[in-house]
């Protein structure tokens, strides 16, 4: 069960395009399991092994902080990643985040 919810979170951070980013929260509503921010943020801690690929680093929290950023091989890595897709990061938090917010439930 817990599997197909990690398979389900991945195909929909893939969606998110470059350039923008979502919240765990947005993407947990839109699974329909709004309460389950913290099991997205799970999924994406796991979503190195996934094939193909999960663009991680486009998930924030939902102030638009990098909570996320010690799953990756260095703690910058996360923004690194995002800043090459011109996303500004400042103080480990997205810059402009209410407009880069990638919300599944208002753009699929």
């Amino acid at each position: 069960m817990e599997q197909l919810f990690y398979d389900q979170v991945f195909e929909l951070v893939r969606l998110i395009p470059k350039g923008r980013v979502s919240s765990y929260g947005a993407i947990a509503k839109s699974l329909g399991a709004g309460g389950s921010a913290r099991m997205v943020g799970y999924a994406m801690s796991t979503a190195g092994a996934a094939h193909p690929p999960v663009p991680a680093h486009r998930v924030v929290n939902s102030a638009g902080l990098l909570t996320g950023k010690f799953h990756f091989k260095t703690p910058e890595m996360m923004q690194e990643l995002l800043e090459a897709e011109g996303v500004a990061v400042k103080n480990d938090k997205v810059q402009n985040f209410k407009a880069l917010l990638w919300n599944p439930l208002l753009e699929l």
